[in-house]
């Protein structure tokens, strides 16, 4: 009778594993807010997750609107302000969260991992940590671009020039001026140089959850270069770190045409760690 109660009580908790639902934190990136998520959430949400996407302070609201009223002391918020309120807001939850981010949500994806707070994460065209740069000219002339000191604490208003030529270069016209419209946001000079601060170390020789990086082909903000030097980065043979490269994409691999093969592999994937199955070579060649 104790073996036959032993065996019950241990199918009931894997049953429980398997059947319930998890819950997903989307970070997005700089000149982003969470209306950049609403495609994934409606996807991962149509799988049984229970999807967060939280706003970094002063993103709150409607794009236009952000655009058009700039917040005030936008151009004094720095990394720390941004990762503080969602780790406190992770430890309030019952379990360990899945983390998906974009560019410096995939950087902030990443620091959350590496403080042991959520159970697998996914880091999409992700800054790098460990102040990792690449010698790629784009990358130099956006990240002087931003960071330029000359500027101080001013605000950087984005215009529909810079989204189509350097975020969303792979959209024709009509498809930036709509997408454009529909998401982008001012953002603080300070994100980005705090991310080039002690704030974004990692130990990367430690051991850590699941993690896989995504980078775009034609990415001008963090080229493929970068996400690939992030994934080396990472020494622990007994830690999982992959890598998916996604051809013919930008930085904006999230919302342009053909995001639901980013956002499908991204389930797979996620899939795979929650039923510890290891990557194949087939699944690797999607």
């Amino acid at each position: 009778m104790d073996n036959a109660k032993q065996i019950f009580e241990t199918a009931c908790h894997y049953y429980k594993i398997y059947t319930m639902k998890k819950t997903i934190i989307f970070v997005h990136g700089m000149f982003q807010n969470p209306k950049s998520w609403e495609g994934w959430i409606n996807f991962f949400e149509s799988k049984g997750y229970n999807c967060i996407a939280p706003a970094w302070p002063f993103h709150d609201g409607e794009p236009a609107t952000l655009r058009n009223h700039i917040p005030e002391q936008l151009g004094d918020l720095e990394l720390d302000d941004i990762i503080t309120p969602i780790e406190t807001e992770i430890l309030k939850l019952d379990e360990k969260p899945i983390v998906i981010g974009h560019s410096v949500g995939g950087l902030i994806a990443q620091l959350l991992l590496a403080r042991g707070v959520v159970s697998s994460a996914v880091a999409i065209c992700s800054v790098a940590p460990n102040k990792m740069i690449t010698f790629d000219w784009s990358f130099f002339k956006n990240a002087a671009t931003i960071a330029n000191p000359l500027k101080g604490n001013e605000p950087i208003p984005m215009d529909l020039e810079t989204f189509k030529g350097a975020f969303a270069n792979t959209l024709t016209d009509a498809q930036a001026q709509t997408e454009f419209e529909r998401t982008a946001t001012p953002d603080s000079r300070n994100v980005f140089r705090t991310c080039m601060t002690d704030s974004a170390d990692i130990d990367v020789e430690l051991p850590h959850a699941p993690l896989l990086l995504i980078s775009a082909s034609e990415d001008m903000i963090c080229p493929a270069s970068l996400i690939e030097k992030e994934q080396h980065a990472y020494t622990d043979e007994t830690s999982i770190t992959d890598l998916k490269e996604f051809q013919g994409r930008s930085h904006y691999i999230c919302n342009e045409p053909g995001w639901e093969e980013v956002a499908d592999y991204t389930s797979q994937w996620i899939d795979r760690q929650l039923n510890n199955m290891p990557l194949t070579e087939d699944f690797k060649q999607i």
